[in-house]
């Protein structure tokens, strides 16, 4: 019998359109290894709110490798040493995965060296595939959007091969339960079970019921109070679902096919940003905002518990912080709007945020999380002007979000649509719900002051 290869799964848990599998299967029998690796990422490891997600979706991707004949194989560990120990013990040579662009993974990947494949299927195309006429990477969305899509549609999806082939005998894994992945002192978790199912099944039938929502897309995704968006982002991110097989189910429908899709060539571009930028998570994007003077002290660090928590007087952003909490999850108008307010208002660093996100989000991805707060804050290379600062209270109202208020602060669920946006300003605002850590206006003032000497 042939050695066996090893499946090396990452942020890619999934059997169909997974064409690192279907290569791993025309060699011969396959060991699908996850590693749970802390080491690596260093600074970047996996929040809490990602580990109770994978947690969920090891345990669905297992049985459905079990349905195949095969399993799933634990480790725990620096993946790359991990690795060359389970080729020693398996008498395995080839190492299949999928590409990623992380700079940890970069590293492991170039590690590996000629012992491990790597294959393409995480983006629409392979970020670094899209160059500008120079041949860089592009760091403007709208110059690499134009040229992306002159290179779509993307690739078929891949079928998942109808049986694994299975060596001879299989190497020890660990348990999943004694990794720990769950919280447990507290549980935090309980609303994530109420809302999400983790799991490639459970990402199929989440795209099936945006099929039939995605004519509304362009505007019910700016809408708090309704259910507008795809609600595929975890998927995405923990790769239980691919972007080619989105493109794929969508192709043809909706009025708001366009922008969707647009919002999924902002991951491939997200990536190719941190290829090129791989500190783009810890760096401002445009140095010279390294003399930003952010607040500190405990004034600060008082205001920073009060957003993280939802306590900052300003219902639209409590609502979107407490959501975050509860289920690991933001609406995409609120994230902005709730980042606009940590940054501009608060005049905090914007890495703070990020790093809570990072921890908060169970759809917590690297290259996304920095472009997106470095765009809020003015400090990246394609981002909003720094003067340009979300009226939290204006776009409460502009964008109907009293219900969305309702559901998550419920100390403002009786008050009336002309006095939930702004309770203070209606002279209704109940003793249980907390006072503005700032006014508006005031705290524009403050950080167009601290702006001027960048």
């Amino acid at each position: 019998m042939t050695e066996p290869v090893l499946l090396w799964l990452r942020q890619d848990l999934r059997l169909n359109d997974q064409p690192a599998l279907v290569a791993a299967v025309a060699e011969g029998a396959v060991i699908p290894v996850y590693i749970l690796d802390d080491e690596t990422p260093g600074d970047w490891r996996i929040g809490g709110a990602q580990r109770w997600w994978l947690h969920h979706s090891l345990s669905a991707l297992d049985a459905a490798l079990r349905d195949k004949g095969s399993r799933l194989i634990l480790r725990r560990g620096a993946a790359t040493d991990v690795l060359r120990t389970l080729c020693t013990e398996t008498g395995a040579v080839a190492i299949h995965a999928m590409r990623h662009y992380e700079p940890w993974w970069v590293k492991a990947q170039d590690a590996l060296g000629d012992a491990l494949t790597l294959h393409d299927g995480n983006q629409l195309r392979p970020p670094e595939s899209v160059r500008t006429g120079s041949g860089g990477m592009f760091k403007i969305y709208s110059s690499f959007w134009k040229a992306l899509n002159q290179m779509l549609p993307p690739d078929e999806p891949v079928a998942a091969p109808d049986r694994i082939p299975a060596p001879a005998k299989w190497p020890k894994s660990d348990d999943l339960a004694d990794w720990a992945l769950l919280p447990a002192k507290p549980d935090w978790s309980a609303a994530f079970g109420e809302t999400w199912q983790p799991g490639e099944a459970a990402a199929a039938r989440t795209l099936d019921d945006f099929t039939d929502n995605v004519d509304d897309y362009e505007t019910g995704r700016n809408l708090p109070s309704i259910d507008g968006s795809s609600s595929l982002s975890p998927y995405l991110h923990h790769g239980e679902i691919s972007p080619r097989q989105v493109w794929a189910a969508l192709d043809g429908r909706g009025d708001g096919l366009t922008t969707f899709r647009k919002e999924l060539a902002w991951r491939d571009f997200t990536s190719g940003v941190v290829l090129a930028m791989p500190d783009y998570a810890d760096a401002n994007g445009r140095p010279r905002y390294d003399r930003m003077p952010w607040r500190t002290g405990p004034d600060a660090d008082a205001d920073l518990k009060a957003w993280q928590r939802g306590r900052t007087g300003y219902p639209i952003v409590d609502a979107g912080m407490r959501q975050l909490w509860q289920i690991g999850w933001m609406h995409n108008r609120v994230r902005m709007i709730t980042a606009s307010f940590l940054i501009k208002h608060l005049l905090i660093d914007w890495r703070a945020g990020e790093r809570w996100f990072w921890d908060c989000l169970i759809d917590a991805d690297y290259g996304n999380n920095a472009v997106n707060w470095q765009w809020v804050a003015g400090t990246g290379v394609d981002s909003n002007m720094f003067g340009r600062i979300m009226a939290p209270l204006t776009q409460s109202e502009k964008f109907d979000a009293g219900d969305y208020i309702r559901r998550w602060v419920p100390e403002l669920a009786g008050l009336p649509d002309a006095a939930i946006h702004d309770p203070d300003a209606a002279g209704c605002r109940p003793d249980a719900y907390p006072a503005k850590r700032i006014g508006h206006r005031e705290a524009r003032e403050r950080a167009l002051a601290a702006a001027k000497g960048v």
